[in-house]
């Protein structure tokens, strides 16, 4: 199967939430050792970057947009285990990643997790619609050096926002350096809100965390 078909397929299976064909379609990917974060960004997430504008759009409704999340999240797994196969380093940093309050996917987040595992983070995952408080609390709790937010809906991006107007307002903004990433989150959003950092994709991601632990 070559490379644009991989694409393709990837694609179609999450926007028709097809689990099943989404699995086949990694295992495809990975026996025939093509750049797994490619296909998830270029295929898997790209397609339910798709399904998220129809839901923004009000074409599907909320049942359909979590039946595609829980297929996204099922193939991430079988990406991510053969993601993992790196030898971890000696630990650099600890982040603590979360999906924010409202949102209920955990689009790439298991990639992003499995990368920067291999590049020697303790990485604290805190799952998905998690509130701006608990983000804070557990991340002091675990003297965390990066919070790391996602949104998939453009309505839940003012929870990025919301954090870092939080942690300014108690004091702990610069305890802490701040990335957040998803599928409606631009540069132009993180320098609105006043994040350190903007990840575009997974491999981007641990790119930037890499950059903000030896500022």
């Amino acid at each position: 199967m070559s490379w644009e078909e991989v694409i393709k397929e990837a694609q179609e299976a999450i926007a028709n939430c097809d689990e099943d064909k989404a699995v086949a379609v990694a295992r495809q990917a990975i026996d025939a050792g093509l750049d797994l974060v490619g296909v998830l960004n270029e295929g898997f997430s790209a397609g339910i970057r798709k399904v998220g504008d129809m839901f923004g759009r009000g074409e599907i409704f909320l049942p359909e947009l979590i039946l595609s999340a829980e297929v996204m999240k099922k193939v991430t797994g079988v990406l991510e285990e053969a993601i993992a196969g790196g030898a971890a380093q000696d630990k650099k940093a600890t982040i603590l990643i979360a999906t924010v309050e409202g949102d209920v996917h955990d689009i790439g987040k298991g990639i992003v997790i499995s990368l920067l595992k291999t590049q020697g983070f303790e990485v604290i995952d805190l799952g998905r619609d998690v509130p701006v408080d608990r983000i804070i609390e557990e991340a002091i709790k675990v003297d965390a050096d990066i919070i790391g937010t996602s949104a998939l809906l453009t309505t839940t991006l003012a929870e990025q926002k919301k954090l870092e107007d939080e942690l300014r307002a108690r004091g702990l903004r610069e305890r802490f350096k701040t990335i957040v990433g998803g599928a409606p989150c631009t540069q132009r959003w993180a320098d609105k809100i006043g994040a350190d950092a903007y990840g575009e994709d997974a491999s981007d991601a641990v790119k930037k965390c890499l950059e903000l632990i030896q500022k």
